[in-house]
């Protein structure tokens, strides 16, 4: 058996209830929340009971499923499967950094606090929105964004999956171009065009915010969004480019399929990455964990 991954979901999967039957099965999900609501009180009252109205609110998203990622993750170990190296999609991504140990969970908690309100505040006052663009290729996308200011692709998620940032002013116009070429657009429900150049605000606050903050070297393996490499001696840099930046998913789970990987485990909520992750390397195991029956069975698979 190669080597294990543990990838944590990123904003748009959130649902009512996320994360309350680890919470009940696990004790170190349940310090998770704790840590959570110390910090941030009310967070474990969002994630169960919260509306999916309420969860929809970036301000409330980050913090919400960054907590369920990383006690998810913890109930992993818990149970005594251990990764070799970890990613995060977007959001994510900030778990995978508080789960190598280069922030504390108060830091990281902390930082995805304040990433919300400074991501929330940079959509507010850059209308955008985002579409996912199947059946062409990023090549493609990247040529139908080329056409117009304000359009970018920033999320490159699988072969035949990009998906593209837009001005409000425009998205509805590249939708049209996609459906023109032979593809299909389908909008996301999200606040903002992120990891566009609207972010430019938020990356600013965060190079800010980061300043006096020392991040430790990590204790395994953590692949960048912005590079899709492990995370160097510039991590303060990567965590400030990454709202602003594409996520380079699927050269990621290329490059970790080189490094040895061959079984990835998601952690948090729902399935997405999963499914990208069996489009982009087919010959890799892929399980997700959002609860004790996907916890009982990725123990089994792996005879734990």
């Amino acid at each position: 058996m190669g080597k294990i991954a543990f990838v944590f979901s990123g904003q748009g999967a959130q649902v009512p209830g996320m994360g309350k039957d680890l919470q009940e099965i696990s004790k170190a999900a349940r310090e998770v929340f704790e840590r959570a609501d110390q910090v941030r009180p009310g967070t474990t009252r969002q994630c169960f009971e919260g509306s999916r109205e309420e969860l929809g609110e970036t301000i409330n998203t980050q913090p919400c499923v960054f907590a369920v990622d990383l006690a998810a993750a913890r109930a992993v170990e818990e149970r005594g499967i251990h990764p070799d190296c970890v990613a995060g999609f977007s959001l994510g991504e900030i778990a995978a950094v508080g789960f190598s140990g280069m922030l504390t969970d108060q830091q990281a908690f902390e930082l995805v606090c304040a990433r919300a309100k400074l991501m929330e505040e940079a959509a507010q006052n850059n209308k955008g929105a985002m579409a996912a663009v199947l059946k062409l290729d990023s090549a493609q996308v990247e040529k139908l964004c080329e056409s117009y200011e304000h359009a970018w692709p920033v999320n490159y998620n699988c072969p035949k999956q990009t998906v593209a940032a837009a001005s409000i002013q425009v998205i509805d116009s590249l939708c049209a171009d996609v459906k023109q070429a032979g593809g299909k657009a389908v909008k996301l429900a999200v606040s903002g065009a992120f990891h566009s150049p609207y972010m430019e605000s938020a990356a600013d606050g965060l190079e800010q915010y980061l300043r006096d903050i020392p991040l430790n070297q990590p204790q395994i393996p953590v692949y960048a969004n912005a590079t899709a490499l492990p995370y160097g001696e510039n991590g303060k840099e990567l965590l400030c480019r990454q709202c602003k930046s594409p996520v380079l998913w699927q050269k990621t789970i290329e490059n970790m399929v080189a490094d040895g990987v061959d079984t990835f485990i998601e952690v948090g909520v729902g399935k997405t990455l999963t499914g990208l992750i069996k489009k982009t390397a087919p010959e890799a195991q892929a399980f997700k964990v959002e609860n004790k029956e996907d916890l009982d069975a990725v123990a089994a698979a792996l005879g734990v």
